[in-house]
């Protein structure tokens, strides 16, 4: 299960989040997600457990519990969606040439 998690300090890194999954399960992986530009955390990340009880369980303990200063939020994450599939980006303000 792929599991996003919220509201996480921005001093956080994988190995603090790994430390707090583990609790409850095996642990695939763990990213948290940095700015391209600066590296600094954007304060959320996911974590993939593939034992959905044990991931599940996680979610349940860890959902609104204090995390680094902070009261974190964790849910089972959304699947990748396209985004933007209706546009049309080719360019151009005008139909005519």
């Amino acid at each position: 299960m792929n599991i996003y998690v919220g509201n996480l300090s921005f001093s956080a890194t994988d190995d603090d989040v790994l430390e707090a999954f583990q609790e409850f399960g095996k642990v695939e992986t763990v990213n948290v997600i940095r700015d391209s530009y600066d590296g600094r955390s954007r304060g959320f990340g996911f974590v993939e457990m593939p034992e959905d009880a044990e991931a599940k369980s996680a979610i349940e303990a860890l959902d609104g519990s204090e995390f680094m200063g902070r009261n974190l939020k964790v849910n089972e994450a959304r699947p990748k969606s396209r985004r933007n599939q209706s546009r049309d980006y080719r360019g151009g303000g005008s139909d005519r040439w």
